[in-house]
Order: structure tokens, then sequence, then C-alpha cells
């Protein structure tokens, strides 16, 4: 079993503040395009997972003749 190194709260602290210096973060316009494009994916995916799931409910009702 090894030894973790003891590291008390105000180091912890210290190096979550240099490593977050480090991060290059996005500007307003960049966070906005982001955003937009992952509700654009997610009303694309929804749309393609409803025309599948819409088109495999009237193949099994089709096969099993329970409508159609």
């Amino acid at each position: 079993m090894t030894k973790m190194a003891k590291t008390t709260p105000a180091k912890f602290v210290q190096e979550v503040r240099q490593e977050t210096a480090k991060v290059t973060w996005p500007n307003r316009r960049e966070a906005s395009i982001s955003t937009l494009t992952v509700f654009v994916m997610a009303v694309i995916a929804a749309l393609f997972f409803f025309l599948v799931d819409q088109t495999l409910s009237y193949g099994v009702r089709l096969i099993l003749g329970w409508g159609g």
C-alpha cells in the first residue's frame, strides 16, 4: 500500500488557483456558438431517433398484424 502525500487545505487552494490560471476561457461569442451547436445537435438527434422509433414501430405493427 502506497502512502499519499499530505496536502494542507491552503496548499490545495493555491494549486487549484495556479491550475485555473492556466485555463483558456472562451469569450462570450465562443460560448454562445458552442451552446447553439449543442442545442442544434440535440434537436437533430431527437428527430433522428423519433423517426427510427416510428419506422420500427410501424414495421413491428405490420409484421404482427396489429394495424398499419
